[in-house]
């Protein structure tokens, strides 16, 4: 049987708590986002900022040029995931197979469920009024067979809206649909197929497994098989970690040695803390730092590691450095996690 995926999508998610807080300024263009003085970029706004072409990742310099009296209003992460975790529990209510991507987004497998007698339309509708009405935000959902179309449909009528793909509908729904609505398939490959007069799935359909392959890589079979609206990917509950990171983009650029190691001795206080408390401190693998220079050149310097030595993050600044002369714009640093196989000795014949 098909499976029934659900793709729920927060609107404009910090951007909605903040408006549920502060009612009077509903139908005021808002960006929440940091300081447009101060190198500040927009981590999302309301629809009415949108109205301006104001947009996520935008510098708030660029947004406020384009709407002066747009209000901005400084992020609140910590109230942000309280939020999502209630909205976490309102889908607990009808599946346990929950697949968060972000505190906005989530996949759900209610393939199972027995809820609104099982239909998965009426299960996201539910959602939808749940989470308006107790949370005070809305929810986009779309429901279809798999999570490839499920993405695609929970755009399909936003704000506060939703749409189902069924599976009789599907070999329909893709023919006109955009490629550059496919997973994997950024500005370049867009432009690249594009140039070989491919501009929908229908015509992605046109092109031979093995020509697709040829032309674009490892992408080419995923195209191949997503042109057609087939996705075998499961809703995986449980995601592995496999990096702890911290990054600062600062307001006036880092211009000595001693400020830069003052900076990365503060980061690095604040990354153990995160591995601490995600408990991975005996599964560290490796060390890196990256570095974001005043000319937007990047540069990441890493080390094979196993133990907890804050003091490595200081001669990995030292080989950055000499990379370049510019001022420095962002400090980060992290470590990767490893992931060992199970320990269980597996048995060579069944009991």
């Amino acid at each position: 049987m098909p499976r029934k995926i659900v793709h729920c999508d927060c609107d404009s998610f910090y951007a909605s708590v903040e408006l549920r807080d502060l009612p009077a300024l509903r139908a005021s263009p808002v960006a929440v986002g940091g300081s447009p003085n101060q190198r500040g970029v927009v981590a999302t706004c309301n629809y009415e900022a949108r109205k301006y072409g104001i947009h996520s990742a935008m510098p708030m310099s660029q947004a406020v040029k384009r709407c002066p009296h747009l209000h901005i209003i400084k992020p609140d992460m910590a109230k942000y995931r309280g939020v999502s975790r209630l909205v976490t529990e309102i889908y607990q209510q009808y599946t346990e197979i929950i697949e968060p991507l972000s505190l906005d987004e989530a996949f759900l497998d209610v393939s199972n469920s027995t809820a609104c007698r099982g239909s998965a339309s009426l299960i996201a509708r539910e959602i939808r009024d749940k989470v308006r009405r107790n949370l005070g935000i809305t929810i986009s959902a779309g429901i279809a067979p798999n999570k490839f179309l499920a993405k695609i449909a929970s755009d399909w009528n936003k704000p506060d809206g939703q749409f189902t793909i069924t599976p009789d509908e599907i070999a329909t729904f893709v023919l006109q649909l955009p490629v550059k609505k496919i997973f994997g398939v950024g500005s370049v490959t867009a432009a690249k197929m594009q140039a070989d007069g491919i501009k929908t799935c229908a015509d992605l359909q046109q092109w031979p497994l093995l020509e697709l392959t040829r032309q674009y890589g490892k992408l080419g079979a995923r195209l191949f098989e997503l042109s057609r609206g087939v996705d075998n990917r499961e809703v995986k509950v449980h995601q592995l970690r496999k990096s702890v990171s911290v990054e600062t983009t600062y307001t006036n650029d880092l211009k000595t040695v001693t400020q830069c190691t003052s900076e990365v001795q503060r980061l690095t206080k604040q990354l153990f803390q995160r591995v601490d408390a995600a408990g991975v401190g005996n599964r560290i693998s490796q060390y890196w730092i990256k570095i974001r220079f005043s000319d937007f050149r990047t540069t990441t310097v890493s080390e094979t590691r196993s133990d907890i030595d804050a003091t490595v993050f200081d001669a990995l600044l030292e080989k950055a450095l000499i990379r370049s002369d510019e001022h420095v714009r962002l400090i980060g640093v992290g470590v990767k996690i490893s992931h060992p196989l199970s320990a269980q000795q597996l048995l060579l014949f069944e009991e």
